[in-house]
């Protein structure tokens, strides 16, 4: 049986490194996913204070899926590409970032956290991740992981789906960052699967 996504003021995430972007994350589910789908090709502190610096360029304290999804495609790009840049690649990302709400507006009724609210099997929740625009399996098994690591969305058989990012004591992904040390571990980490498949 999963357990309900808690209330949000009681999430601490550090994921931005920055207390005003991780305290968006903290309560907003929909920041989490565009963080989410924002962490690639740039730094995963970079990714996940996107959210913030949308929902500041938008004029509110959080996101809604709604207004960004019928927001002007053009218009939304800018947003994303004014200096400093949410991502590397401002206008490809202001695309996916439309094309994730617009697909929660059409199954969610706009609300992420419908996604996990009511999955009691980690499979069924890993296949709706994995339907999300812009995720893939690696994508929707790290936020699963996520999930079920730090704000308690722990349907069955959660750790499985969400494969080697559900290990326990592992230091693989955002997953398994609660602060600057957990951070320097994941890229480690990663640094050293990137030394081993060169070799």
């Amino acid at each position: 049986m999963t357990t309900p996504d808690p209330h949000p003021s009681a999430h601490t995430l550090h994921l931005a490194q920055r207390p005003e972007a991780d305290e968006l994350l903290g309560r907003s589910p929909l920041a989490r996913l565009v963080g989410m789908l924002l962490d690639q090709q740039v730094p995963m502190e970079w990714a996940f204070t996107g959210p913030y610096t949308i929902a500041r360029r938008m004029g509110g304290d959080d996101l809604d899926a709604r207004e960004i999804a019928a927001r002007d495609p053009e218009e939304f790009a800018a947003l994303l590409a004014t200096k400093p840049a949410v991502h590397r690649y401002p206008g490809s990302m202001a695309r996916r970032v439309q094309q994730l709400c617009q697909y929660l507006v059409d199954h969610y009724d706009g609300d992420a956290g419908t996604l996990w609210r009511d999955v009691d099997d980690g499979r069924e929740l890993l296949r709706r991740l994995n339907a999300l625009p812009g995720f893939g399996r690696q994508k929707a098994q790290i936020f699963l992981a996520l999930l079920g690591k730090q704000l308690g969305v722990t349907p069955t058989g959660w750790r499985e789906a969400a494969g080697a990012y559900g290990e326990e004591g592992a230091y693989r992904s955002v997953a398994d960052i609660t602060g600057p040390d957990s951070l320097t571990r994941v890229r480690e980490t990663k640094q050293a699967a990137k030394r081993a498949a060169k070799s």
